[in-house]
């Protein structure tokens, strides 16, 4: 993209544009797994033919950003990520009317394409912003994104609460969405795509080594994805069948890694610029891998929330700047960079839990969450995948 020098008001209002579209992602996110269970109910659904209908999200998600990067590189990030933003609050709403199985996962499928589009789009328009603004901004993105889902699901939970069935509860949470794609679209910050030149050399742009780099970038993704899915996924189980905590209790050791991870991405934008993203990545790698290690080797409870915590906290910088870096490493096609490292990245989310559980029944669960502490200290010996940020109005 061709990135200009630009009025301070623009900046910022091309900042919380982005910061809205994250949002809005994380509430249809957090909004849908709160209302998972009355849909369920609703459907009787029993928890394998469920799981099958879930997959319509992964699906989906993953297609979408299979095919988005060219059409980022060709008419913007804004031509595509506002569009999928209001498309957000139609399909939030449609799974709620959905009569069985099929249709459900058929709903859920246009649900993941749409995610998945705006994912990619709002990433390549946010490091627009980012190299616009000339300094680090992408953490903060994400933990927009991490509040978004807090808060959709605190809006789905208390209006179920509140005797809502889901479809009241979706079309409630959807104005919302639509509210805040309007005010994006009035604020966001468009930049012409720079058009791809191809290289006599190889006839690819010269992008041989560019991909090597961006395979990767998509394995460091891999790697701290797998650890947030099994974070979410076994971290409760680990504390309550090998720790022997309470109900209560074992739950906390995820909101430890939820809040950790919020709060170190509200401060990785600073600790980017105070180190650099390879010192940053380099160090939460070691915090992901040593903060996990402890929790499987002090055989306590609490040690096993503060264990999450650190791991939480180590991984919440790691996918920003993974993402940053892609979407830098060839302004030409930030779109098909992004959507490719972003995709391997997913797929390490959704095999993460598969991996742990598998691994769990053959030995054991705390042998099993030893594989994200390892895959996390890789991160820390590879960080030199992400060359210094040099950002430049």
């Amino acid at each position: 993209m061709h990135v200009t020098t630009l009025d301070r008001g623009t900046l910022v209002r091309g900042r919380v544009a982005v910061c809205l579209l994250f949002m809005l992602a994380g509430m249809a996110i957090g909004t849908w797994t709160a209302r998972i269970p009355s849909i369920k109910q609703g459907l009787e659904l029993s928890d394998g033919r469920l799981s099958l209908g879930l997959l319509g999200v992964a699906a989906g998600a993953i297609t979408g950003m299979q095919v988005v990067g060219r059409l980022i590189d060709r008419y913007g990030s804004v031509r595509v990520m506002l569009p999928m933003a209001f498309a957000q609050s139609v399909v939030l709403v449609v799974p709620a009317f959905m009569p069985n199985l099929v249709t459900l996962a058929i709903a859920l499928f246009a649900f993941g394409v749409v995610h998945g589009v705006l994912d990619v789009a709002m990433n390549a328009n946010a490091v627009e912003v980012e190299q616009a603004a000339g300094r680090p901004l992408m953490s903060s993105f994400h933990a927009v994104f991490s509040i978004g889902g807090f808060l959709g699901a605190a809006a789905g939970g208390l209006l179920a609460h509140a005797g809502l069935t889901p479809a009241p509860t979706f079309a409630i949470v959807a104005a919302v969405i639509a509210a805040l794609a309007l005010w994006a679209s009035r604020w966001a910050l468009t930049l012409t795509p720079e058009p791809a030149r191809e290289s006599a050399a190889d006839g690819t742009g010269g992008t041989a080594g560019k991909n090597g780099g961006l395979l990767l970038l998509g394995v460091l993704g891999i790697c701290c994805m797998i650890g947030e899915g099994a974070a979410a996924d076994w971290s409760s189980v680990y504390l309550r069948d090998n720790l022997g905590s309470s109900a209560g209790f074992a739950a906390a050791a995820y909101a430890a890694f939820s809040i950790m991870m919020t709060a170190g991405r509200l401060a990785g934008d600073r600790l980017t610029t105070l180190l650099g993203p390879v010192t940053l990545v380099r160090g939460c790698g070691l915090l992901a891998a040593s903060g996990l290690g402890a929790a499987l080797l002090i055989d306590h409870p609490v040690a096993g929330v503060i264990g999450f915590g650190c791991f939480g906290a180590g991984l919440s910088c790691i996918v920003p700047q993974v993402f940053s870096a892609a979407g830098r490493r060839d302004p030409a096609r930030a779109g098909q960079a992004l959507a490719r490292v972003a995709s391997l990245s997913y797929v390490g989310f959704l095999a993460g839990p598969v991996l742990i559980g598998g691994l769990a029944s053959l030995v054991g669960l705390p042998r099993a969450l030893a594989v994200p502490a390892l895959l996390a200290g890789f991160v820390a010996v590879a960080a030199f995948a992400l060359r210094p940020a040099r950002f430049t109005k």
